[in-house]
Order: C-alpha cells, then sequence, then structure tokens
C-alpha cells in the first residue's frame, strides 16, 4: 500500500463528527476489520468495526471532521484483497454514539 499519511490530518482529541458506515462488496475474509483498526487508530479515530450477517462490514466512526473524513475515504478502497462495490454512509444517532467506546478503535464480533 502506498504511504498516505500527506492524505492525512494530524492527530486530535475529541469527537465532532459521528457517521455509520456499511461497506458491501468482498469485504469479509480480507482483514477488512483489522485492516480499518489500523487506519483508524493512525488517525486517532474512535469507534467499532464488525461483519454483518449479510456479508458487509459496519464501522461506527467518531472523531474530528478532517479524520473522520480521511478514513471514510480509505473506506472506499479498503484493503488490498477487498472489492468495495458500495459504502452506504449516513450521520450517527444519538444511540450510535453511546456505544462508542470510551477510547480506541475495536473490532466487534
Amino acid at each position: 500500500m502506498a504511504d498516505e499519511s500527506a492524505d492525512r490530518p494530524a492527530p486530535s482529541r475529541g469527537c465532532t463528527t459521528g457517521r455509520l458506515l456499511r461497506v458491501r462488496g468482498r469485504v469479509q475474509g480480507v482483514f477488512f476489520r483489522a485492516s480499518t483498526q489500523s487506519e483508524a487508530e493512525d488517525l486517532s479515530l474512535t469507534g467499532w468495526v464488525r461483519n454483518t450477517d449479510q456479508g458487509a462490514v459496519e464501522v461506527l466512526i467518531g472523531g474530528q471532521g478532517p479524520a473522520v473524513d480521511a478514513l471514510i475515504r480509505w473506506c472506499h478502497r479498503g484493503p488490498e484483497k477487498a472489492r468495495v462495490d458500495h459504502v452506504d454512509e449516513r450521520g450517527a444517532t444519538d444511540e450510535e454514539l453511546a456505544s462508542l467506546p470510551a477510547s480506541g478503535f475495536e473490532i466487534r464480533r
């Protein structure tokens, strides 16, 4: 994977934006969750990623707008072995924001 550090904003503290993504395509069994966690941690984001029973991956992201935007852009590509066909994106609800971990980015089962 090419170095995209110039594409990333400086890490910052606090959550100003919350987004929920549903990523569809060949996204399970290709290290999508672990790769998403790594990208999110590099961007100092809070949230979680999990597989769905329908073969998609859900990603709940909390953080500063530019960092959230950077992870969303990454999710449209995914890791090398993934094939992303479509990403549904919307603002997170208050209930979803309440499910964010206190810190870090988790892989949920």
